[in-house]
């Protein structure tokens, strides 16, 4: 399915969600927003997907917000920016709290807003040459959103470095940093991002998958006396799931499972 913005398909039970604005180096704007968080709900809805690969068309992966969108929000109300605002935190928790497993597959540029959907994904695999960056604070501007995130996944020493200072960096530190897994040459970025879609797909239960993400969600919030107490219910649940019986009748057997 294709969108003005956004293209939407699925081959052998993979999600392929494309940014597919080449022309304005898929920067994001309110229609593109809307756009994205519509592609995962149909994800969301379609049994045959167990895994969402986001990816991009042409050489840049996501330049962050379009430029006269910017213009524009200069001129909107506080009612009108906090509506905004929440548009595209609601795009990012769509894509944290995602039921299913998303990877990001990186080539070119993730600059600001473009760096925070590389971030929000369970997993990120890029192209050597990609680059990254939070780059608001060069334009008086503040990463709000992403760093709630962003805290969760590098901590607050490895986020101060790179918000306070907006540096645009390599993809090579983007994996020191842990904000993206891995790192590699751009013809191999494809195929190498396939497989691991694939092996996801036959080795993990989909129903085990999506517990663990909400628990993963949940829990940082949560006291220890919560979290524990949270954690037992989530584990006494599971032992009632379809793929819970299924996954321990094949290990008392010793047969092979492969999950659909």
């Amino acid at each position: 399915m294709t969108f003005e913005y956004v293209t939407w398909e699925v081959i052998d039970k993979v999600g392929y969600i494309t940014l597919n604005r080449p022309e304005k180096k898929n920067a994001l704007n309110e229609d593109f927003v809307s756009e994205l968080k519509e592609a995962f709900q149909l994800a969301k809805a379609e049994s045959n997907c167990k895994v969402v690969i986001l990816r991009s068309s042409g050489d840049v992966f996501c330049a962050g917000a379009d430029l006269s969108y910017l213009k524009q929000l200069q001129s909107n109300s506080l009612e009108e920016n906090i509506a905004d605002s929440k548009h595209l935190m609601e795009l990012f928790k769509t894509i944290y709290t995602f039921p299913k497993i998303v990877i990001s597959m990186v080539s070119g540029p993730a600059i600001a807003g473009g760096c925070g959907l590389a971030t929000v994904t369970d997993y990120c695999f890029a192209a050597i040459d990609s680059k990254f960056g939070y780059s608001e604070v060069k334009i008086g501007f503040v990463p709000a959103i992403v760093m709630v995130f962003l805290l969760r996944k590098i901590g607050e020493g490895k986020a101060k470095e790179i918000l306070l200072s907006g540096e645009i960096f390599s993809a090579e530190r983007a994996v020191n940093l842990g904000l993206i897994n891995t790192a590699m040459d751009e013809d191999k970025l494809e195929a190498f991002t396939n497989d691991f879609a694939n092996k996801l797909i036959k080795k993990t239960s989909g129903q085990s998958v999506a517990v663990i993400k909400d628990m993963m969600a949940k829990v940082p919030e949560m006291t220890l006396n919560e979290a524990l107490d949270y954690a037992a219910l989530s584990n006494a649940q599971m032992r009632e799931k379809e793929d819970c019986k299924k996954g321990i009748d094949a290990f008392l057997n010793k047969t092979k499972i492969t999950w659909d």
